[in-house]
């Protein structure tokens, strides 16, 4: 008999394990909250504008890795799927100068030496050492103990030649981006550096991002993240897997030291297996009758630091096509967020997107990062909630309007999403969406499967630190491979 499999949450790890686990031969539902797919990886329409409020760029997008063929097989990406590598990536504007982070590193390093002469010995330096992190490709293996259809191996010569890059990585990650952002003389290049990941992760993120560019990966697929999640839904359901939406699993239940099934609407439902891929760090403590506790539970809960922000969505009667794709500026007069002044400003502008406004407008989006959920959250209980966000978005309004005047008047709706938004929608740890890889943090990583309860499986990004969409499908992947080992069964992924 076929055994049976529910699935916690139709996020990225969630329809990953849901097609593997199909192709594997096992019967499986997935019950997600939410009334669409993605979970994280997510955008949303308002009045004829589509805003991305997930994937900016996917790793993996390029067929010379080895993430892509994970992302074929479970459908992700296929034949039709036209990738757009935007270059250059984004631009830093700050007064009236221009730094662009092209993604060919020759072309980078000279145009970084001609905007700063005086940083050149530190530049060549960076670009030599994306060249040795453009060798470093993130592995896709098979688990001790699991038999499989096809074995997944990483090449010997592969793991020598991405050896330079181990080397220089203690360099990066024993500092902060903004620490390394400092070892420049140019304020500009400074900008540029620190807007690459962000200050408070440690500077390794900075120079894997760049590789992911310079070697003409990290594309974003046409569509986006509702459109990439519909493709590995719509896979899933024609390997004969059902998606339940507007299903809110309350609880997991377990009996005799493992895990049976699931309780939903107050009813039981059996399984032989139950993969947990709603945020591990919310799971472990709301779905089970007493917080999961065993020791790497509580290293999560002390060791995770979330990473939050603050989106604001324009729909803009006007075509911004002059204007880049995806640039950052500074301003005279800061925009306020959560009591926070900002004067760097980063917009997301998807004129040249088909399908993202009606024709002639542009749907703009930008990312206001931080901590702000507490701040929020007193707005929430005080009743000032709406009136606080319907203020940010005026605020930026006026200060983009004062940056791009053919914006004046043309702002047909705006939307904004605080964490309050996300932990209502991905029921995440005060609606982070990834976490942060502070100063001296190694690639932390969190196990598949508990101890204490047989039959129930982890996956997420949540799991290893960053996090991010690789990791969604890594470990999705990953706890089926567990399932399979444990149930005798063969682990199968074609496309």
């Amino acid at each position: 008999m076929m055994k049976k499999v529910i699935i916690i949450g139709a996020g990225i790890a969630g329809l990953t394990a849901g097609v593997y686990a199909r192709q594997s031969g096992f019967d499986v539902t997935i019950y997600e909250a939410h009334s669409i797919p993605g979970g994280a990886s997510t955008s949303w329409k308002r009045k004829g504008y589509l805003f991305e409020g997930g994937m900016h760029w996917l790793t993996g997008s390029s067929p010379k890795t080895a993430l892509h063929k994970l992302w074929r097989e479970i459908g992700a990406l296929d034949d039709n799927t036209a990738i757009y590598n935007r270059d250059p990536f984004f631009v830093f504007e700050h007064e009236g100068k221009k730094a662009f982070l092209h993604r060919d590193i020759d072309k980078l390093q000279s145009h970084l030496i001609e905007l700063s002469p005086a940083d050149e010995k530190e530049i060549i330096r960076l670009c030599r050492d994306v060249r040795k992190f453009m060798k470093v490709d993130m592995p896709i293996t098979d688990i001790r103990g699991v038999t499989v259809k096809e074995k997944t191996n990483i090449p010997i010569s592969a793991l020598f030649s991405m050896l330079p890059a181990f080397f220089r990585m203690p360099f990066y990650a024993n500092q902060t981006a903004k620490e390394y952002a400092m070892r420049y003389k140019s304020l500009l290049l400074q900008n540029l550096c620190r807007s690459i990941v962000g200050d408070d992760n440690n500077a390794t993120g900075m120079v894997f991002t760049l590789s992911t560019l310079a070697k003409s990966d990290g594309g974003y697929p046409i569509g986006g993240s509702l459109g990439m999640a519909g493709r590995m839904a719509k896979r899933f359901e024609a390997l004969g897997g059902v998606i339940k939406y507007n299903s809110e699993v309350e609880k997991v239940i377990i009996k005799n030291g493992a895990a049976t099934g699931i309780i939903i609407n107050g009813a039981e439902v059996s399984s032989d297996a139950v993969i947990i891929t709603q945020d591990t760090l919310v799971a472990i403590d709301t779905l089970f009758d007493s917080p999961l506790r065993e020791p790497w539970a509580d290293k999560m809960r002390v060791e995770i630091k979330p990473m939050l922000n603050t989106f604001i969505c324009l729909g803009i009667k006007a075509d911004l096509s002059d204007v880049h794709e995806s640039i950052i500026f500074t301003c005279d007069m800061p925009v306020i967020c959560a009591g926070k002044e900002i004067k760097e400003i980063g917009i997301n502008n998807y004129a040249g997107y088909e399908g993202y406004a009606p024709k002639g407008c542009t749907a703009v989006t930008s990312i206001f990062a931080g901590d702000s959920y507490e701040w929020w959250k007193e707005q929430k209980i005080n009743g000032t909630y709406e009136a606080e966000k319907q203020k940010l978005a005026e605020n930026f309004i006026y200060v983009l309007e004062k940056k791009y005047p053919q914006t004046a008047g043309k702002v047909e709706v705006w939307n904004v999403a605080t964490p309050l938004t996300y932990e209502r929608y991905l029921h995440s740890y005060k609606g982070s969406w990834m976490s942060i890889m502070g100063k001296g943090a190694k690639m932390q990583s969190y196990p598949s499967k508990p101890n204490s309860i047989s039959n129930l499986y982890f996956a997420g990004q949540r799991l290893t630190i960053p996090g991010g969409l690789p990791v969604a499908a890594e470990t999705g992947r990953k706890a089926v491979q567990y399932l399979c080992r444990d149930t005798d069964m063969v682990f199968q992924g074609d496309y």
